[in-house]
């Protein structure tokens, strides 16, 4: 982790900025009566992902950035909820989002697991 400066170094963060953008993408066409609803809670989901790898990365210990890659990993759970009920509602397909949401869980867990190993 002392290669690590700031969270804009992290493979993680940077791959989750690009699903925000897929996410922004998927839900551009969502019908208006989502505008504040599924589409909105997707969106603010999706955003959560980085921005807790972000926060836990500022803070003084690992243990505190480790807490903060679960909270991430608990939005990358949220957001998958929510694209499996807009597959449901016919409103988006869901292959690519899925498989990109379990690429970055992946990598979430093995940046944990190699956090925790690290002396």
């Amino acid at each position: 982790m002392s290669a690590v400066k700031t969270h804009k170094d992290l493979d993680i963060w940077k791959r989750g900025i690009g699903f925000v953008e897929q996410i922004y993408k998927a839900t551009r066409d969502f019908p208006k009566t989502e505008v504040y609803g599924l589409s909105s809670q997707m969106r603010r989901a999706s955003v959560s992902y980085p921005s807790n790898i972000a926060e836990g990365a500022a803070r003084s210990s690992k243990k505190e950035f480790i807490q903060f890659l679960y909270i991430a990993l608990g939005s990358l759970s949220e957001v998958e909820t929510q694209v499996v009920i807009a597959e449901k509602l016919k409103y988006l397909q869901t292959d690519v989002l899925l498989e990109e949401i379990e690429a970055l869980r992946r990598m979430t867990l093995n940046f944990i697991k190699y956090l925790k190993s690290e002396r």
